[in-house]
């Protein structure tokens, strides 16, 4: 029977920018072929954490953007950086 394994614990101090450097670090180790299965599938897991946690900051840094953007007396306008649902081509609303 295998064993379930946690996910890995993220550091309460970790920055957006030592996070992506971790997954720089993380991608040279999974390249080697020197490594072992069990090692990679930890360092996957690893990397997938920290990839979780980039996008989750990320969000949130784009949600600050769109507050500041929109109290600015200029009335810039912000939209979705990625298209969520359907084809992107399509005007919004249409399949």
């Amino acid at each position: 029977m295998t064993k379930a394994r946690a996910a890995p614990a993220l550091a309460k101090n970790l920055t957006f920018e030592k996070a992506l450097a971790r997954l720089q670090e993380i991608v040279g180790e999974l390249e080697n072929p020197e490594k072992g299965l069990e090692d990679s599938l930890g360092l996957f897991e690893e990397g997938v954490a920290l990839s979780r946690f980039c996008r989750g900051r990320i969000d949130e840094i784009q949600r600050r953007v769109d507050v500041v953007l929109k109290e600015t007396p200029e009335g810039f306008e912000t939209g979705p950086l990625d298209e969520e649902d359907g084809d992107p081509d399509k005007p919004d609303g249409e399949p």
